[in-house]
């Protein structure tokens, strides 16, 4: 059902100072803000001065850091204010596990999984920008999902966009999914010209605003591989069905192809908060203040194959998701540690991917998980094997 207008819906923000968070803050602001939204809380990180502006511009009832030497200046920021400070694990997961009927869990890397899953536990809608969630906990993910009685409703745009075109009484007729992906700042770059690139050189998207982590994730296609296997758990497709094509001007946003030979896509400028305004008024729309296609101004929508070989994160979702088990939270962890160690400037852009291989490789025995614990033992395996092979 559509959240009724006449209700103010209590919501939270998972990761509210990062590029989703302080969009899903605007999309709010857009769609009546405190008239029509009750902020139970807000999480961040390291940045309590955002995080307390934030909380004090929407209301909020609470803000959590997660870095509990913030908690003085967290607790300062807000002082006067009546708004509840608060900082540390138990917190995040007590933020989490609140009265929310809507969470945006857009906390980045692993870290988001616990708090997600907490949401999810309790009911909530979970409007998903956490891709660990289903890449390193699938299974156990969709599962929690269900048995809290919450919808999962995904904000990355490649699988809004899917979940946008999925038409529900056919889901038995889809053939085939296809998520487009962009290229980054180096789809017509040669392996060698990539060899030498910087953290800041590889952060820079060509069509996209987005934080460090996902910037070069784009760069390096780790992203489009991680959603790949996403796509696998939360549209409940085979591998084979899954499909990567890059389309450099991020117009189409994705596609779903079907067994009578027609192919549904979703249009929109590249803009995160469509997705989100989806995910917070979904089954319904309202309006939003973003750019519109003018298609007399469109000159031209290009797709090619990717370059498996120049990106070979590609290739290593297809074995992930071959292989199953835990593969897809080893290769999460193995890229988080090899994508701190590029930042750091202590191994080359190419590295990354090959670290991740060589760590999967090595723990390609691990089973299924039978509870999160195996998730995170798997993902401390990978790190520690990643971490010694970066030396």
């Amino acid at each position: 059902m559509a959240p009724d207008a006449r209700q103010k819906r209590r919501i939270t923000i998972l990761g509210s100072t990062g590029s989703i968070g302080t969009s899903t803050l605007d999309v709010v602001r857009q769609l009546g803000g405190q008239d029509r939204y009750e902020v139970l809380a807000l999480t961040g990180n390291g940045n309590v001065d955002l995080l307390a502006a934030q909380a004090k511009d929407c209301g909020a009832r609470m803000a959590v850091t997660a870095d509990e030497s913030r908690y003085g200046a967290l607790k300062e920021a807000l002082a006067g204010s009546g708004i509840e400070a608060a900082a540390g694990r138990a917190a995040l997961l007590e933020a989490a596990s609140g009265d929310a009927e809507w969470v945006m869990a857009a906390i980045v890397g692993t870290a988001g999984l616990a708090p997600t899953l907490a949401a999810a536990r309790k009911g909530a809608d979970i409007a998903l920008a956490n891709k660990e969630c289903l890449v390193s906990a699938g299974d156990l993910f969709v599962r929690a999902v269900a048995a809290g009685g919450g919808r999962l409703i995904p904000v990355d745009s490649e699988h809004s966009a899917i979940f946008q075109a999925l038409e529900d009484d056919q889901r038995h007729a889809v053939e085939r999914i296809v998520l487009t992906a962009s290229g980054g700042p180096f789809r017509t770059w040669s392996r060698a010209q990539m060899a030498d690139v910087t953290a800041d050189i590889a952060r820079a998207h060509p069509n996209w605003s987005m934080g460090l982590k996902i910037s070069i994730g784009s760069a390096s296609m780790f992203n489009k591989a991680l959603e790949m296997i996403e796509a696998k758990h939360l549209f409940d497709v085979r591998p084979d069905q899954i499909e990567v094509v890059v389309h450099p001007q991020s117009i189409i946003h994705s596609m779903v192809g079907y067994v009578d030979g027609s192919v549904l896509a979703q249009l929109g400028a590249p803009d995160m908060r469509t997705a989100i305004g989806y995910a917070l008024t979904y089954p319904g729309r309202s309006p939003l203040n973003v750019d519109r296609l003018d298609f007399a101004k469109l000159s031209r929508l290009d797709f090619e194959a990717p370059d498996e070989e120049r990106f070979p994160a590609l290739r290593l979702a297809r074995t992930a998701l071959t292989r199953g088990g835990l593969q897809g939270a080893v290769m999460n962890a193995a890229e988080e540690v090899a994508f701190h160690a590029f930042v750091g400037g202590r191994i080359g852009f190419l590295a990354m991917a090959d670290i991740a291989e060589a760590v999967m490789d090595r723990l390609a025995h691990l089973p299924p998980a039978a509870a999160m614990d195996d998730v995170f033992a798997a993902d401390e395996e990978a790190r520690r094997v990643a971490a010694g092979l970066i030396g």
